[in-house]
């Protein structure tokens, strides 16, 4: 029997003020605003979604899994980013196509470059 990916579950010291920076970010939807769970999605009735739970604390390693998004304009998509509040990171990757990011609570996030078409 297949599985359907329903959500990914993010540990946060500020679930409401985390989840809508990515909601901003992703251009998604919030669709569970409580003290317990903040959760988006790319629209109300479509998954996966991300939803954030809090946590008291605070981030101090490499995370163990992060999402990677493939934007049409690399450039363009990490200067939008940076601007809403994201930072470059410098994980020892080196020299590479995409540009490692962070959330405002230090999450990893990936940029690849634009589809090859």
């Amino acid at each position: 029997m297949p599985l359907d990916w329903e959500q990914v579950v993010i540990d946060s010291r500020d679930p409401q003020a985390l989840g809508r920076w990515w909601a901003a970010a992703l251009d998604w939807v919030v669709t569970l605003d409580s003290h317990e769970e903040f959760e988006i999605r790319p629209s109300v009735a479509a998954t996966p979604g991300m939803i954030f739970v809090p946590v008291e604390e605070t981030k101090t390693t490499k995370n163990r899994v992060h999402p990677d998004f493939r934007p049409h304009n690399q450039q363009a998509e990490v200067d939008r980013l940076l601007l809403l509040g994201a930072s470059r990171a410098d994980l020892g990757q080196g020299e590479q196509p995409w540009v490692v990011l962070l959330d405002p609570e230090g999450n990893e996030f990936c940029i690849l470059n634009a589809p090859s078409r």
